[in-house]
């Protein structure tokens, strides 16, 4: 298994569109993604990876260590049903999820403090790689 790095690889209209929400939130709501978005390299959307998580992102995620399976999206605050698997990136676990890679253990905390982590089995949906640049 593959540690993720503290640097990530974004496409650049994920940046964009994340950096406006972050400015529109007060801070304490945006502080699992403002660190991302400082420390994160842009790509074109048509050059990132098909293995690496943007948004709307649907991937297949190993927990860590009771290796149960689980569906995510990673969405947008307004699109989050965590009881359906939509995560928004404004929430722990979401950002450790974006920019991770197929292979990653991401890591993070949930509300309770309990400290979590999941493997990148495989990525089932990424609107790059179906040539969707526009989401």
């Amino acid at each position: 298994m593959r540690t993720q790095s503290l640097e990530r690889m974004l496409t650049k209209a994920d940046h964009v569109r994340l950096t406006r929400l972050a400015a529109q939130l007060q801070p304490a709501a945006s502080r699992c993604v403002r660190p991302l978005l400082e420390r994160s390299y842009l790509v074109p959307s048509p050059a990132i990876p098909a293995s690496v998580i943007t948004m709307h992102t649907q991937v297949l995620l190993q927990d860590v260590p009771h290796g149960e399976s689980s569906r995510i999206t990673l969405c947008y605050p307004a699109d989050a049903e965590p009881a359906r698997g939509f995560v928004s990136v404004l929430s722990p676990m979401g950002a450790s999820l974006l920019g991770a890679e197929v292979g990653d253990v991401i890591r993070w905390r949930t509300a309770s403090g309990e400290d979590r982590a999941a493997r990148v089995v495989e990525v089932l949906f990424q609107p790059e790689a179906q040539g969707d640049y526009i989401r």
